[in-house]
């Protein structure tokens, strides 16, 4: 094999300080010494390269999509979630849905759950999850909310240059509990996304 080595200057501003060892493959990446673009891009790949999919960066959680199936929603998975602070159990969607869950009960207030990203991020997916989640641990109604989503796919999804099957439109789901806990009901708004507009769709769950 032949390697080339080129010499490269930079700037002072271009070269940032890089972490520890001990902070590689950080679960929180709020944690880190130096909170930089080139240490979230590195711990981000060093994570995803071991198929750890799901980083929290403070209150946020950032998923990098696998475009392959893993088997992290099964329901043992969820049941290792459920009732479990967020440094109890690895980065997860259904960390973040279980936390929503509880602090609705406790605070008896709703709460809600906000899922970005650029298209082809995962956002339909893992909107699924949530859903999967709360059905799971609060009662049924799962297949009823995910089948509706083949029909709003049919009139709102489209193919773009990243996605076969983009969502051009947002959804604004509120599932609704009763005073036990258990899920009573759900609805599903849409709205349109002008195409515009630099930013992807957003998915919103409010759970009352």
């Amino acid at each position: 094999h032949l390697f080339l080595f080129q010499n490269v200057t930079v700037k002072d501003s271009q070269i940032y300080p890089q972490n520890p060892p001990k902070y590689d493959k950080i679960e929180d990446m709020a944690m880190m010494t130096h909170l930089n673009e080139a240490s979230v891009l590195y711990n981000l790949k060093e994570r995803y390269a071991a198929w750890m999919i799901y980083t929290y960066s403070g209150l946020f959680c950032v998923t990098v999509n696998p475009y392959k199936w893993l088997p992290v929603y099964n329901p043992e998975v969820v049941a290792g979630y459920r009732g479990k602070k967020r440094v109890e159990a690895p980065p997860h969607i259904f960390s973040i849905s279980d936390n929503a869950y509880q602090a609705m009960l406790t605070d008896r207030e709703n709460q809600s759950v906000l899922i970005t990203g650029e298209s082809g991020a995962g956002k339909t997916v893992n909107t699924k999850r949530v859903i999967q989640y709360f059905a799971t641990i609060a009662g049924t109604l799962e297949d009823q909310i995910i089948q509706a989503n083949p029909l709003l796919e049919a009139f709102g999804n489209a193919k773009t240059v990243r996605n076969d099957n983009s969502s051009r439109f947002g959804k604004f789901i509120r599932i609704h509990f009763g005073t036990t806990g258990k899920l009573s009901s759900a609805d599903i708004e849409t709205c349109k996304i002008f195409t515009c507009l630099p930013c992807e769709f957003c998915l919103l769950f409010i759970s009352s």
